[in-house]
């Protein structure tokens, strides 16, 4: 059997909570990870030093993959596979 022509879709879904501060970011991130399918990428970008710990903490606990996370000026991106 040939996986010739089998095209596997993965959705990119991004959350920008720059500006927002504990519990937003992490609620928001949540509420993207269940509507998520496996394998599917979630962005997050914020500024709130404290949901950057929290989130990779989140993302362990879920038993998820966390992919990236990387700061520019103050502004974090969170990338994690589902």
């Amino acid at each position: 059997m040939s996986n010739k022509g089998l095209l596997i879709k993965m959705t990119e879904i991004h959350v920008d909570v720059t500006g927002e501060t504990c519990p937003v970011p992490l609620v928001e991130t949540r509420k993207a990870l269940r509507k998520a399918s496996p394998g599917d990428i979630v962005e997050v970008t914020g500024t709130h030093p404290a949901s950057k710990k929290e989130i990779p903490m989140a993302v362990k606990a879920l038993n998820l993959e966390l992919m990236e996370v990387k700061e520019e000026q103050g502004v974090w991106k969170i990338r994690i596979r589902k």
